[in-house]
Order: structure tokens, then sequence, then C-alpha cells
């Protein structure tokens, strides 16, 4: 059986940092990634997302990201960087290989996967959210005679043109999509709570406050929360201009889902063709699940990336290192532990 010292799953931001910093470091490492393709979850982003709309790329470690025309889809220009960036670092990504499960063999961890197992002293999870798209549960949902679907699964307006769409969500993912799916259909925005949107600038202070926030809930155990609660919607001209045209009028999340639409608890109604649930994504976790790494919170404990429970297993891109550029933080300080810790162990030959 293969043996290596450290396995990266996942081969976006988040895992390509850690991979470079490893191979900076001289730690031995494989690096395995569920997309046929460089490029992580911005290869499979809508259509419609141009690099204007785009907020808070940042290049990878010891590459600049130049920002490309910004009429480019996003989906192809950062994939693009990506692809552009392995190549140049040298890093080897094995493709497309995906990861079943991850068990505990003592000394060193099982990685399962659909090309055969391997086994490793240490584990870089940065399999991000993108395949975990979060449904939510209402009272009748199973009834709607109509189509609903995730913004994961979005690839433009034109599939909506001439309907009826609720658009259910409060995050930038709702924001973005609703002024060019308003302009061929006809819209209702719903949210849980009041969006706020913010004018001032994002100041390295808000930032901190931010990574903070996060940190401290999964250092606690609890599963992290959407940076969008904490920093707000940025009012970018776009935005400004969406709500200039009263596109982003918003209105209370429905009660209820009928055969016909959604429906209040005061009686009122609005009838509708599709349901878009912009309802953002979970951590894709569910490979770790045999090591049992989460706690009574619901979330995993953690101390900087490393699983506070298990110090061979860092996960980067996950809470306070979900942003681009918390990712490449988080590459640097999971690579420098796995080699500090596996520096002063031997081998297994078991």
């Amino acid at each position: 059986m293969e043996r290596t010292d450290v396995v990266v799953v996942g081969a976006g931001q988040a895992g390509l940092s850690s991979a470079y910093h490893l191979r900076r470091l001289g730690v031995e490492h494989v690096v395995l990634d569920a997309n046929p393709a460089p490029g992580g979850a911005w290869q499979h982003r809508w259509p419609t997302l141009r690099m204007a709309t785009v907020h808070g790329i940042f290049g990878l470690p010891g590459m600049d990201f130049t920002a490309p025309d910004p009429s480019l889809r996003a989906n192809e220009a950062v994939p693009a960087y990506f692809a552009a960036y392995e190549q140049r670092m040298g890093l080897h990504v094995r493709r497309p290989v995906t990861v079943s499960a991850v068990r505990d063999l003592g000394p060193e961890l099982l990685v399962q996967t659909d090309h055969g197992p391997l086994r490793t002293r240490g584990l870089v999870n940065a399999t991000g959210t993108w395949t975990r798209p979060f449904w939510p549960s209402y009272p009748g949902r199973e009834t709607f005679g109509g189509r609903q679907l995730h913004a994961a699964q979005y690839r433009g307006p034109d599939e909506l043109a001439g309907h009826r769409v609720v658009v259910v969500g409060g995050g930038s993912t709702a924001v973005q999509l609703l002024p060019e799916i308003a302009a061929v259909a006809e819209t209702l925005w719903v949210t849980r709570r009041q969006p706020r949107f913010r004018d001032d600038d994002f100041t390295p202070e808000i930032g901190r406050e931010v990574v903070s926030r996060v940190e401290d809930r999964v250092r606690r155990g609890l599963p992290p929360e959407s940076v969008v609660s904490v920093t707000g919607l940025v009012r970018t001209p776009q935005v400004a201009a969406a709500q200039a045209a009263g596109v982003l009028e918003r209105h209370p999340v429905f009660d209820r889902i009928t055969p016909d639409g959604v429906a209040w608890s005061d009686g009122r109604t609005w009838e509708a063709d599709v349901i878009l649930w912009c309802t953002g994504w979970r951590s894709a976790l569910d490979h770790l699940a045999p090591l049992r790494l989460r706690g009574p919170g619901g979330g995993i404990r953690m101390d900087g990336t490393r699983v506070a429970a298990d110090p061979r297993i860092h996960l980067v891109g996950y809470g306070p290192s979900a942003s681009t550029v918390g990712a490449n933080r988080a590459g640097r300080s999971a690579a420098a532990e796995l080699r500090d810790l596996l520096g002063t162990s031997e081998r297994s030959t078991a």
C-alpha cells in the first residue's frame, strides 16, 4: 500500500496553499482532488458570474493574481490561474480522485479513495463547501409543484425567463443573482433576518473581528457561522443600482410552501414557478465521519487549523480560514505544524 507523510484532500485555494508550503518545507505529500480539472469550486460557478462582480480574490503564495478583463467569466479566469499556478510551482495533483473515508490506524491514517487506499501520517483536509449545498426544511416543501434548485445548480437567468421566482437567502449569492433574474422574471426576495448593508470599507480591523468571532466558535466546537452574518453585505455600485431599481426589496421568509407557491401565517400567499435556494453551503466533511471528530456542539473543536483531538489532522479552508486570504495563511500554518509533528516521530513500518 502506498505511504506518504501527508495527504492533502482538495486542490482549491486552501489545498494548493498547503501543498506549496509542504513542498517548500520538504514534507513528502500527495494532493488528491475530486474535480476533473484545476480550479476548485470556481470551475462550477454559474456562467454569468463575471470578474467584475467577484470580490476578495487573493493570489496564491508565490504567484500574484493579476486581475483579468472584468468581462471574463469567473469560472474560466480563476481556474486558468489555478492551472498556471500548479504548473509553475510543480504541484502534482492527482485527479479526479474521490476520497470516500479516512480511518484511524493508530499511528497512521488510512485514506480510502476510488483509486485505491493510501496510508499517511498526517492529513490536510481542504474540501471546502461547494459539494454540500444547504437545503433548509420548511413545511410543505415536498408538495411544491414547481421547480426547486439551489444556487449551486444555477446556470444563468435564461432558464428562469418568464417565471415567478422566489429567491431565498440573505447572503451575497442572493444579492448577486437577483438583479440578473429580475431582468427576465418576476422575483420575490425573502430572508429570515433583515439584511444589513454596509457602505464603509472592509478594513483590517473588521477582518480581524470576523476571524476572531469565527475562531472563538470553532475553538468551542461549534459550527462556523456565515461571514455575512458578521460583516454584512457590501453596497457595491451594482448593489446600489439594484436597490434603486427596487430589485432588492426584502420580505420576511414564508412560513410554509404550498403546491402553488409560498404562504405566510397571516394568510398572505405568493404563487411561484420556481424556488431558488440561496441558502449557503456546509463544510464537506462526510469522509471524516469514521474519525468521530464532531463534538456535542455539532462542530469540530479546533486549535488554529489543527483538530484539537487529533494533531495529525488539519482543516484548512474551514472556519476562520474559509476566505481566500485566510486559506493562504492557514496553509502555511498547517504545513509548518505537520512538519514539526512528523519530524519528531518515526514512520510506521507495520
